[in-house]
């Protein structure tokens, strides 16, 4: 099993394009053995400290086997939509880990 967690940061104004690109990608994690386990957005007074900013949108998702999580990235419906993330999406940074 291994844990992909995602700090999302978007475009200021973007928001309903972003959310055009995840109801097309979220549920396309299921289709590789795949859990979205959290989706948060949270709110800026809800961090009690950070040296990053703040992101828009935190994922925590679960796949199997890393080559599942590979084929969720290269899923053929998914890159069709792949210029909507690209307008939405400022930047994002990924994590993979695996449970200890």
């Amino acid at each position: 099993m291994i844990f992909i967690t995602q700090l999302i940061y978007i475009h200021h104004g973007q928001e309903q394009v972003f959310d055009e690109f995840e109801n097309i990608a979220i549920p396309a994690i299921t289709k590789y053995n795949g859990r979205l386990l959290l989706r948060v957005r949270p709110a800026v007074d809800s961090f009690i400290e950070n040296q990053i900013d703040p992101p828009y949108e935190i994922h925590l998702v679960e796949f199997q086997t890393n080559e599942d999580f590979e084929n969720f990235k290269n899923d053929e419906n998914r890159i069709k939509f792949l210029h909507l993330k690209a307008q939405s999406v400022k930047s994002a940074i990924l994590y993979q880990g695996v449970q200890i």
